[in-house]
């Protein structure tokens, strides 16, 4: 009688979670998060120019422990992705984030900027996931969590597209999708 219950539970709690997976897939697709572009950097309808207003700078640091600033890429195009080890939709949009570094790195900065708090995300538990996982893109860690602040980041992950310039085009809250992502650099390379 005890297995025939145990039985029935296992049973249902897969199907709970079969359900669960087919529903993740239906609606997350629905719920992904929309590039935004940034409607401080655009034209008025009026043929006026709105004042541009460069991307905040701030200081992270690199792999070494250099302090890095993202005015220090200024020149090239940027990429600025926010993430963290331990966010499950950040995992899911490296791989995408990294084939691009590796098709277009020469042409466009990747500054992936790892939200490193000491006690949650350590440096170390970063470099780990990023060794395992073999990404090649350039890590920053914002250990004082100046950029996050800066930025008034609120959730992972987040990225933004900033001009050669230093000014913004476009961003997205939460997981983009490979489309988006190509999305995001065609506006920065004005395709």
């Amino acid at each position: 009688m005890k297995n025939k219950k145990l039985l029935v539970g296992i049973i249902a709690f897969i199907i709970l979670i079969a359900g669960a997976y087919v529903l993740y897939g239906k609606l997350g697709n629905k719920i992904t998060p929309n590039l935004t572009p940034n409607s401080e950097n655009q034209q008025s309808g009026e043929n006026e120019e709105i004042e541009k207003v460069k991307a905040p700078d701030f200081t992270v640091i690199d792999s070494e422990g250099n302090k890095v600033n993202l005015s220090d890429f200024e020149g090239k195009p940027v990429v600025l992705n926010f993430w963290a080890s331990w966010c499950g939709p950040c995992k899911f949009e490296m791989p995408d984030f990294n084939e691009k570094f590796e098709e277009l790195g020469e042409d466009i900065h990747f500054v992936m900027v790892n939200a490193t708090d000491g006690k949650r995300e350590t440096v170390e538990k970063a470099k780990n996931f990023i060794e395992k996982e073999g990404y090649s893109f350039p890590v920053y860690f914002d250990t004082e969590f100046d950029a996050v602040t800066t930025y008034g980041i609120t959730g992972f992950p987040t990225t933004f597209f900033i001009d050669a310039e230093g000014y913004p085009v476009a961003y997205a809250n939460g997981m983009i999708t490979k489309d988006m992502l190509q999305q995001g650099i065609d506006m920065l390379l004005g395709v």
